[in-house]
C-alpha cells in the first residue's frame, strides 16, 4: 500500500558502493519524473559522490564514514531546521542505520521485514513490500512505488560533462569500432578471476578484430592484476588503471562495446550507459546483483557451489545466500567466457 503524500521533500538514504548506487539513480530518477516539483536530498558516500556529482535536481549531501562519529554530527548538523516529508532509507548496514535515526523526517521508509537487517526497522516506521528472489534495484523500484510511484523500467541519465566525452572518444577513437573493456578488479580478490585467463579471453577478442583496453582504480590490487594480464596476453591492450576518474571511466565504458568484468560497480556503470556486460559469478547470486539488464550474459558457477556447499538450490535459503572459497573464480572456463562472447557480438551485431 502506497503512502499518502504530499512528497515535496524527500531524502534518499544510500551511502554505498557505487554497483548500489548505480541501481538507485534509476529510482531516483523514476520519483523525480512522477514528483518533478519535488526537492530531492541524496545523502551518499563519499566516493559514490565523486560519481554522482551534478547530478540532475539532486543535492548530494556527503557522508564521509571515515570521520567516524563526527560524520553523523556533521549530518545532525546540516539538517538542522529541516524536516523531510519522506525519508527512503535503502540501506541496511549499521553505519547507514544509524544516519538515519540523525536525518529529520515524518516518514521513514524502509526494506520489508525479510530484508531488514542489522536493526534496520528499529530505524524506520513504514516498511515497502515484500518481494520474492528480487534483484536489488527491484528491491529500490520498491520504495519508489511506496510514495506512489507506478511501475517503470529502469533508466538512467548519468551526468558526466562533454569534457568526460571528448576524454573517452580521444582515448578510444585510435583503437577502432570494436572495443573490448575488461574491468577485472572487484573489491575482494577472490571474486577476481585468473589473470592468464582474462589475458586468452583478450587474446581471442583481439583475433576477432576487437581493441581491448583495461580499467580500474589506482589500488595496488588493481594496478597488479592488470599488469599480470598484460604480461600473459600475446596481443596488447591499452592499460587505463588508475588513468580515469569515475565520470571518464564511465564515459570509456559508454563509448565500449562490450564489457567483461566479475561482480563489481563498473559493471553495473556500464548498465547504466547502455553498454552489453558479461557478469563473471561465483560467489554471489547473479539474479539478485547481476548486471540488471544483462543477466542474460552472465557466465556463472554460483549456483553449482551452492548446491554443492548447502545442499540446496538458491530458491531454498535466504535469498541472497552467499558461497564462500577463495578459489571459485577458477571454475569458470576460458571457453564457456568465448562461447558467451559469441553470443553477445552476434545477438548485438558489435
Amino acid at each position: 500500500m502506497s503512502l499518502q503524500g504530499p512528497f515535496n521533500d524527500i531524502c534518499i538514504l544510500r551511502l554505498s558502493a557505487i554497483g548500489d548506487v548505480c541501481h538507485a539513480v534509476s529510482t531516483v530518477q523514476a520519483i523525480q519524473r512522477h514528483y518533478p516539483n519535488a526537492k530531492i536530498t541524496w545523502v551518499v558516500g563519499k566516493i559514490e559522490a565523486m560519481l554522482l556529482a551534478d547530478l540532475p535536481g539532486v543535492e548530494l549531501v556527503v557522508f564521509d564514514k571515515k570521520q567516524g562519529k563526527a560524520a553523523y554530527h556533521s549530518l545532525k548538523e546540516h539538517f538542522k531546521g529541516r524536516k523531510f516529508d519522506v525519508l527512503l532509507h535503502m540501506q541496511v548496514a549499521l553505519r547507514a542505520n544509524l544516519a538515519a535515526r540523525v536525518i529529520p523526517a515524518k516518514v521513514k521508509v524502509g526494506f520489508d521485514w525479510q530484508r531488514a537487517k542489522e536493526g534496520h526497522f528499529l530505524f524506520t516506521n513504514h516498511r515497502i513490500a515484500a518481494e520474492k528472489e528480487a534483484h536489488v534495484l527491484e528491491g529500490f523500484r520498491g520504495f519508489a512505488k511506496a510514495i506512489g510511484v507506478p511501475h517503470y523500467e529502469p533508466s538512467w541519465q548519468m551526468p558526466v560533462t562533454q569534457e568526460d566525452r571528448d576524454f573517452a572518444e580521444e582515448t578510444l577513437s585510435p583503437l577502432g569500432d570494436k572495443v573490448l573493456v575488461l574491468s577485472p578488479a572487484a573489491s575482494k580478490a577472490e571474486r577476481n578471476w585468473l589473470p592468464e585467463h582474462y589475458a586468452e579471453i583478450a587474446d581471442y577478442a583481439v583475433q576477432q578484430g576487437f581493441s581491448v583496453v583495461i580499467t580500474g582504480g589506482p589500488t595496488e590490487l588493481e594496478v597488479t592484476l592488470a599488469k599480470q594480464i598484460e604480461s600473459a596476453m600475446k596481443s596488447t591492450a591499452l592499460n587505463l588503471v588508475g588513468k580515469t576518474n569515475l565520470k571518464q571511466l564511465l564515459c570509456v565504458l559508454e563509448n565500449a562495446s562490450l564489457v567483461i568484468a566479475p561482480d563489481t560497480g563498473p559493471a553495473h556503470m556500464a548498465v547504466t550507459m547502455g553498454t552489453p556486460v558479461i557478469g563473471l559469478y561465483a560467489h554471489s547470486n547473479p539474479a539478485r546483483t547481476g548486471p540488471y539488464l544483462y543477466q542474460n550474459y552472465v557466465v556463472e558457477v554460483y549456483h553449482q557451489n551452492l548446491k554443492k556447499q548447502t545442499g540446496k538450490t538458491a530458491t531454498q535459503l535466504p535469498w541472497g545466500t552467499r558461497v564462500k572459497g577463495k578459489d571459485l573464480m577458477q571454475q569458470i572456463s576460458v571457453d564457456s567466457v568465448k562461447e558467451m562472447f559469441d553470443r553477445v557480438v552476434n545477438e548485438k551485431a558489435l
